[in-house]
């Protein structure tokens, strides 16, 4: 275990190293999330309302954080699916190294990116009038609870890309999967206008879990909860969520990567 995270951390190292010489990667996965917060917090923000008089500025972060988590997906199978296709596993295979560092490297690395990035739209949340209304502690558990989801979607993605192998593929799969997730929910738009049927899913969605217990936990709740159980209680949801994605797709991704390692 020690040798796994000890190998581990310099993969983490090795990523952001790469980062550093390549600075325009920085900049492509922070440059969306802020263009998200400006449009919808601006251009779409005058024209929605959200129950109990809240702003659509502090309604809409907790959903554009939990969006940023879910483009881990294919931010980790994209390079995953690189790393098949350029040759790097063969040098991995070749190095004294534990084996399931390989993927852990990559996905902690990847949530580092992504806290940057929710750090670097937070400071733009505030500039365009989004509050924490719980105090620094609650807030902090929030960013905890976002960071975590978004660690345990990039073992998704690491599944994803070691499975499909193509990049193309990869980014044409990763497309279905994050847009319903993001837009069939609660995270850009309140649940009450929807259909039965639809607003039954959206409830359901995972992603509204993550945001419902985002936004309680930031304090910016709109409105009374729907009935649905995760709605009522979003925050142990949330957590057994991410739990039960973590214990199912952490062993399947080792095993694909020992596959794929393995035939090459």
């Amino acid at each position: 275990m020690t040798e796994t995270i000890s190998d581990s951390f310099a993969l983490v190292g090795r990523h952001m190293r790469h980062i550093r010489r390549m600075p325009e990667q920085l900049i492509g996965i922070t440059i969306l999330p802020v263009a998200f917060v400006v449009v919808f917090g601006y251009l779409f923000g005058s024209a929605m309302e959200v129950p109990g008089n809240q702003s659509y500025q502090e309604y809409i972060m907790a959903g554009i954080f939990a969006q940023v988590m879910l483009s881990n997906i294919s931010t980790t199978a994209l390079g995953v699916a690189g790393d098949l296709n350029n040759g790097i596993v063969d040098r991995f295979r070749s190095l004294p190294i534990s084996r399931s560092s390989v993927l852990l490297g990559r996905t902690v690395s990847d949530a580092v990116l992504a806290t940057w990035t929710c750090a670097v739209m937070a400071g733009v949340g505030y500039a365009i009038g989004w509050r924490v209304h719980e105090g620094a502690l609650k807030a902090l558990a929030a960013f905890a609870l976002l960071i975590l989801t978004g660690f345990a979607l990039s073992w998704l993605g690491a599944l994803l890309g070691l499975v499909l192998r193509s990049p193309e593929t990869v980014s044409a799969l990763s497309s279905i999967i994050i847009m319903p997730l993001a837009f069939l929910s609660n995270a850009f738009i309140p649940l009450q206008g929807l259909p039965g049927w639809l607003s039954t899913i959206a409830e359901w969605n995972p992603i509204s879990t993550i945001v419902s217990a985002s936004r309680e936990l930031f304090g910016n709740t709109a409105g009374p909860a729907s009935d649905a159980l995760p709605a009522q209680h979003p925050l142990p949801a949330a957590l057994l969520v991410t739990a039960v994605l973590l214990a199912a797709v952490i062993p399947l991704a080792n095993r694909a990567y020992q596959r794929a390692a393995a035939s090459r």
